[in-house]
């Protein structure tokens, strides 16, 4: 036998024994880890509670963990508001604001219009908080003509900053000041990315929207968008729920609006979503 073979049988085996001993010893830290991927997320904020309408039982029945974003002053506001509260939803107040076209009935009771003095718009977020209660947030209802007002902006957010209420700009308008004013104030605030639905769309444009989401939320880390319950609001619950596998193939979590942003409301934001025995809320 040449010198070279019986080299090669000898270093061979020593070369097997330390490939088995890599293999053993070092994937339990590092190959584990470039296996698993931090999940992206996704707020899903649903608008227009506060009325019997369209899809809020669907909604509240469901483990899908929306934050429910509720109008004052209407016959089910509080109500609701309580019952979401008790089923682990994040609340936030869905405050109507006047937009620059629409019709004034569109606002409901008590809205914050361009007429009113600094202390009336201050009065009436103070009331919209006391009607809609476990609030943690708070985004605008329409509000075209109001978002771009700073006086008007500048004294709701004020009243948010004394409730510790965080804030999610509906971007209704190019104009809004929402934000610069909130950065200035130190309110932890956030814009919404994209709407799921309108007043004309369908179960599938809904399901469209939510893959269109899903896409966003992988690409940035987060994204967050708006529904709504009401005429067309069974078309949003079940077009929000056929995309559920889809989310959950592309490892991105739907999670409450606060997970996405800088705010002391929750210590331990991924525990959110579960009862007082630690179990993940279902129906």
């Amino acid at each position: 036998m040449s010198l070279f073979k019986r080299i090669s049988l000898c270093i061979l085996p020593l070369l097997f024994i330390n490939i088995l001993f890599l293999t053993v010893l070092i994937p339990s830290s590092i190959i584990a880890n470039a296996n698993e991927r931090e999940p992206s997320k996704a707020a899903i904020v649903i608008d227009d509670f506060g009325g019997y309408t369209g899809g809020v039982e669907k909604f509240l029945h469901s483990n899908i963990p929306i934050t429910v974003a509720i109008m004052p002053f209407l016959e089910g506001s509080t109500e609701q508001a309580k019952l979401a509260h008790e089923l682990g939803f994040e609340i936030i107040i869905h405050m109507p604001l006047e937009p620059k076209k629409g019709k004034r009935s569109w606002l409901g009771p008590l809205p914050i219009t361009s007429d009113l003095d600094t202390e009336e718009v201050k009065r009436r977020v103070r009331k919209a908080i006391e009607d809609v209660p476990h609030a943690r947030g708070l985004n605008n209802h329409m509000g075209s003509k109001i978002v771009g007002n700073e006086r008007i902006v500048r004294a709701i957010l004020e009243v948010a900053k004394e409730h510790n209420l965080y804030i999610i700009d509906s971007a209704t308008s190019g104009d809004s000041v929402v934000g610069k004013i909130a950065e200035e104030l130190d309110i932890p605030f956030a814009v919404r990315d994209t709407f799921l639905d309108d007043s004309y769309s369908s179960r599938d444009h809904v399901y469209k929207q939510m893959l269109a989401l899903c896409d966003l939320a992988k690409e940035r880390g987060q994204a967050i968008a708006i529904g709504h319950v009401g005429v067309k609001g069974m078309d949003t619950f079940n077009g929000i729920n056929d995309a559920l596998p889809h989310f959950e193939k592309n490892n991105v979590l739907i999670v409450p609006a606060s997970h996405l942003i800088k705010t002391k409301i929750e210590e331990n934001p991924d525990s959110f979503w579960q009862n007082k025995e630690g179990d993940y809320l279902d129906d």
